[in-house]
């Protein structure tokens, strides 16, 4: 390799001990330099490992070194992918953070030829879990490693700390494993708590890391996609308590966040809930006031969210919170309807029977805990069918301990989810857990009257009152789906189960027949 194959070698502070060290010196490569993959570059360069990095722009490459010449490890750019590729010690270690699906494909198929048996490509993007599975199966069969790997925490978490869900061969992992465990985000051991302060140079040291080995194939993507269908419900639900404590106390946005900010310090502890604070206090330059106020209401969404309701319609699973969260999202781009439809609908004219304004505070807040419990009950239970699916050994306490710090739902409430599978492995639903049912138990009188009050005065509150419904189901020993399987054998013959028969036989009903009517075992 000569000089010229290293573009812009000034902006190294060592540029001949740098080129003397760029075949096959870098620990690993990453492709992709949008804001994610140059946050986790400079992450990966701040553990003290050699990194290549390469993007399909070069001056984006060029710009990015310019702006960070001294790293603890190694940045090194390259504007040819061949160049790129031999920088990489064997076996070649390359994430891949570009746009997911057809550009993914892309990167892989010119990767390829360029690669080694044994080499490691690790998808780091949003990909969906199916694609996963088919790419690791066609590289596996190529000789090559696959892992792909849900990264979750946004610019910053990239930048310092996020947390990160690698699925692939056990081999592949372990190969991956020292970068990963060093770059992901620590928690303390005992209390869960993010540890915080690191800054450029400076990584925090210590502590547990968020990342762990998920699984086989689409495993860490399956779990991230999860991760991000609990996320949509989480912020639905803090924004429902916004809208309850808006419009049934007339309490303006900066008072809600200093609420919001008491409520960060106790059970609601948690990213969403501090960063929502943060927003409400928020001041428009602009106008003089709350920020919030000038954002139009409309809610984009990328699919993740999507992706986790319909896999749970496709697997029987009921996920009804998350589902709202999407279709809350779906009905806020309906603006211009809204907008009309406001105009010519009647809004309800029932007062609300607030007599304690702190009581109702205080309601919001054991209605927005207990659906958050059910909606994390709804992400496990998902995964736990998922597990059985396809066949992956997925550790749930470990899933849990890994979303405690560095990820968008990192929460003080997840270490009880840790403690709950770590008493048991084998539970079926978080509801069944003592803590989670002692802390509903509590609350259930202020979660009916909150959604009861929000109903009366007009205020949708679709994930708090999904999340009651999934609790009232679950906990029902019997529901009227006996009639419904009626219904169904009645217009379509679809058979039923009786009660007073084993499970899995089967009875049909002539329904038909207007004078001798039998049952008949199908």
């Amino acid at each position: 390799m000569t000089q010229s194959s290293i573009k812009n070698p000034q902006t190294y502070t060592k540029p001949f001990i740098l080129f003397f060290m760029t075949a096959e010196s870098s620990d690993i490569g990453l492709i992709g330099l949008a804001v994610m993959g140059q946050n986790l570059a400079l992450n990966i360069a701040d553990h003290n490992f050699n990194i290549s990095v390469f993007n399909r722009t070069y001056a984006k490459t060029e710009t990015f070194l310019k702006a960070n010449p001294n790293t603890p490890g190694a940045l090194l750019g390259f504007e040819q992918l061949e160049d790129f590729v031999a920088s990489l010690k064997r076996p070649r270690k390359i994430i891949i953070l570009v746009q997911a699906g057809h550009a993914t494909d892309a990167v892989i198929d010119a990767l390829v030829p360029l690669l080694d048996k044994e080499d490691i490509i690790i998808d780091g993007g949003n990909a969906k879990w199916d694609d996963t599975i088919r790419r690791e199966k066609t590289l596996t069969d190529l000789g090559f490693q696959f892992i792909g790997s849900g990264v979750s925490g946004g610019e910053e978490g990239a930048r310092f700390g996020p947390s990160l869900m690698p699925g692939g061969s056990f081999e592949a992992w372990k190969e991956l494993e020292p970068i990963w465990t060093a770059i992901a985000a620590k928690v303390n051991p005992e209390t869960g708590k993010p540890l915080e302060g690191a800054k450029p140079g400076n990584p925090v040291e210590g502590g547990v890391s968020c990342t762990t080995y998920i699984g086989a194939n689409g495993a860490g993507h399956y779990v991230k996609m999860v991760h991000n269908g609990i996320e949509y419900g989480d912020m639905q639900m803090i924004c429902e308590a916004y809208h309850i404590l808006r419009d049934i106390l007339k309490l303006e946005p900066v008072a809600i966040g200093k609420i919001f900010e008491e409520w960060n310090t106790g059970l609601l502890d948690s990213f969403l809930m501090e960063i929502t604070a943060d927003i409400l206090q928020q001041i428009d330059p602009k106008t003089n006031q709350p920020l919030v106020d000038s954002i139009l209401d409309t809610a984009g969404q990328k699919g993740t969210g999507k992706w986790t309701s319909v896999n749970a319609l496709d697997m029987g699973v009921p996920a009804p919170t998350i589902a709202e969260a999407v279709f809350a999202r779906c009905v806020s781009a309906l603006k211009d309807e809204r907008t009309h439809a406001s105009k010519i609908l009647s809004q309800p004219t029932v007062s609300p029977a607030i007599e304690d304004k702190d009581a109702f505070i205080q309601a919001v807040h054991d209605a927005l805990y207990c659906s958050k419990i059910c909606s994390y009950a709804q992400g496990f239970q998902l995964m736990r069918e998922a597990n059985k699916e396809y066949d992956w050994d997925l550790n749930f306490g470990a899933i849990a301990e890994i979303f405690r710090g560095g990820c968008i739902i990192r929460a003080a409430f997840l270490q009880k989810i840790t403690e709950a599978f770590d008493k048991n492995s084998t539970l079926e639903n978080l509801l069944l857990d003592d803590y989670f049912k002692q802390a509903i138990d509590s609350a259930e009188g202020n979660w009916r009257f909150v959604i009861s009050q929000s109903v009366v005065t007009g205020i949708p509150v679709p994930t708090f009152s999904s999340a009651l419904a999934y609790y009232d189901s679950y906990r029902s020993a019997v529901l009227p789906q006996n009639l419904l399987q009626a219904q169904r054998d009645y217009f379509g013959a679809h058979t039923y189960e009786r009660v007073d028969s084993p499970r899995g036989e089967f009875f049909h009903f002539d329904w038909s027949s207007p004078t001798e009517r039998t049952e008949v075992k199908s």
